[in-house]
């Protein structure tokens, strides 16, 4: 039913992705994708243009009981409506959560090589930042729960927690996440579940909502998502800030409001009803292209780019590459792959010092664009 194909020139249309890029690179780095949004949230906000009169947004219960009908018929987890809240966008949501619930000074755990603005989030609001690194076994990443428990004190007062995992595509599995949870709700520590990508979910895995565990779990966390990654419209700013105990809700919307971040754009309101509602078909499709975009590029890579790892993703459409074969070090690496492949990549220790020698590449792209960088690749290759 939809073009996954079709490749649709971006540069020159404000896009970060494209238009933030030397035009001698092809860029495969920020979690955009390169397809069109679904044509029935295309059509929704069409109509809503032709309205014509765009002023302050309200009385968007649609949108709420929208999301409440993905999340039950998805996860089999029923969030209350008055427990939902929003945000333009999951990182600023982060940096108002640590904001309302620390104070300077207090700690923070990180599981890196994460997504890289959650250093930055607990930096800029004067709390220290505790890296509890995931564990690499050399195919696949685990989180570090004997170190963990070692470094939950009584100073720390978040985890900041990526499920799924960016960039490493971990879907962590219901028994992993019990473990984290334990140890968080035994030392009073509230965890922020980053689920912007837990729609994006490949074959053979699923995504546990962090707080559908356990009814102790749901007052003991913040759900984080956004139709942003699933349907390509981050541009539109709207998030999902789920919010079951009242005391961390009430802490959080403070911020919110006082921040001036509480009233959503009204075509967000427009935008994440029509994809909740009517965008299921779509991503179903989307799902089976990303999957045969992977498997294009492991069998291509395994057999022309042995010297590369691929890390198998259980989720997303962003792929963990581990180049350390070479011996480059990270500023080689970079060069490398910008200068000699024609490529712009996500450098991997920008994602903390644990991702040094690795790269991330976005395929959530048409198949031919996913060639092209292959085959440049596999050209740098041929100067070493």
């Amino acid at each position: 039913m939809y073009d996954f194909d079709e490749v649709i020139p971006r540069r020159k249309s404000y896009c970060a992705k494209w238009d933030e890029v030397d035009e001698k690179l092809l860029p495969m780095w920020v979690a955009d994708m390169d397809f069109k949004s679904p044509p029935e949230i295309i059509a929704a906000l069409e109509a809503r243009v032709g309205h014509g009169i765009f002023g302050y947004s309200g009385g968007y219960d649609s949108w709420y009981t929208a999301l409440i009908d993905w999340m039950r018929k998805r996860y089999a987890w029923e969030p209350r409506q008055e427990w939902i809240t929003t945000s333009p966008g999951v990182v600023p949501a982060l940096d108002m959560l640590v904001r309302a619930l620390t104070h300077p000074g207090d700690q923070v755990i990180v599981q890196p090589p994460v997504y890289h603005p959650f250093f930055s989030v607990v930096r800029n609001n004067g709390c220290q930042l505790m890296e509890n690194p995931l564990y690499y076994d050399g195919m696949k990443y685990r989180m570090d729960l004997k170190s963990l428990k070692r470094n939950l004190n009584s100073r720390v007062k978040l985890l900041l927690l990526c499920s799924p995992h960016n960039p490493v595509g971990r879907v962590w599995t219901r028994e992993e996440l019990q473990a984290v949870g334990d140890l968080c709700l035994e030392r009073n520590i509230i965890v922020v579940s980053d689920e912007i990508h837990s729609d994006l979910i490949l074959p053979g895995n699923k995504h546990t909502v962090f707080a559908s565990i356990s009814p102790e779990f749901e007052q003991n966390c913040v759900i984080c998502n956004s139709p942003s990654k699933t349907f390509n419209m981050a541009g539109i700013q709207a998030s999902n800030i789920i919010i079951p105990n009242g005391k961390i809700r009430t802490a959080y919307k403070h911020v919110l409001k006082t921040s001036e971040l509480d009233l959503p754009n009204v075509f967000a309101v427009t935008a994440v009803e029509a994809a909740y509602t009517q965008g299921g078909d779509w991503l179903r499709e989307l799902l089976l292209y990303i999957q045969g975009n992977y498997k294009y590029l492991h069998d291509f890579i395994r057999e022309k780019l042995p010297q590369i790892k691929v890390i198998e993703p259980e989720g997303t459409y962003l792929v963990w590459l581990d180049f350390s074969s070479l011996g480059m070090d990270n500023p080689q690496l970079d060069t490398f792959i910008r200068e000699q492949a024609g490529l712009r990549l996500s450098p991997g220790h920008i994602f903390g010092e644990t991702g040094s020698g690795f790269q991330r590449l976005n395929i959530a792209c048409s198949r031919s664009i996913l060639t092209q960088a292959l085959l440049q690749l596999e050209k740098a290759f041929g100067t070493l």
